[in-house]
């Protein structure tokens, strides 16, 4: 984890400051704004996706696209308040032509997204596509899908990213049912058959 989580001086709004000052890889030169997490600095549920895309990249903000559109509607379907929970991504900054970022680009960006799990500390952690699962967790992204998994003292659920929706209709319905169940463990007292990741 980040040296800054023994810092009681850092803070969700420190560390949008600093993404939006970034500088530290490649995708900085082709950004036109940084993007920093969003949502509710106390949440129990936080979503990662991958990266911006270009609306997010033209607003600032994460997940207000076509990808966000469907995030809202499945959130809404499962009776998840946008509000209520926090959104980011692995990367701050949109790769060019919405390629997938690569590794150093990831670990640039690693500080920022460790220092705002830190400090949000979710119940559970919803990874949505390869690039957030593989970012944070170890194994498949295949066996992990739609299950709660234990690492590092966190809970971590994965799913599908929601662009994955628009090149591929058949996923919708998956999604929206991932939701549902991510909903049904987060409001759930307590939490059973919980696979832990070595």
């Amino acid at each position: 984890m980040s040296s800054y989580s023994d810092n009681d001086s850092d803070s969700i709004l420190r560390v949008a400051e600093e993404v939006r000052a970034c500088s530290r890889c490649r995708l900085a030169v082709h950004r036109r704004n940084a993007v920093p997490g969003e949502g509710s600095s106390s949440a129990l549920l936080m979503f990662i996706g991958e990266a911006p895309g270009r609306r997010e990249d033209e607003l600032a903000r994460p997940f207000v696209g076509h990808a966000g559109r469907i995030l809202d509607d499945a959130l809404s379907m499962a009776g998840i308040d946008r509000s209520s929970v926090y959104i980011t991504n692995v990367v701050k900054c949109r790769p060019p032509m919405n390629r997938r970022p690569r590794r150093d680009e990831i670990r640039a960006c690693k500080q920022y997204l460790e220092r705002e799990i830190m400090l949000v500390n979710p119940r559970i952690i919803c990874l949505m596509g390869r690039t957030a699962h593989d970012s944070l967790l170890y194994g498949q992204f295949r066996e992990h899908r739609g299950a709660c998994v234990e690492h590092n003292g966190r809970l971590f659920f994965t799913t599908y990213h929601p662009a994955s929706i628009i090149y591929n209709a058949r996923l919708k319905d998956v999604f929206i049912s991932d939701m549902i169940r991510l909903k049904g463990i987060a409001s759930a007292a307590r939490i059973n058959s919980i696979n832990k990741v070595d």
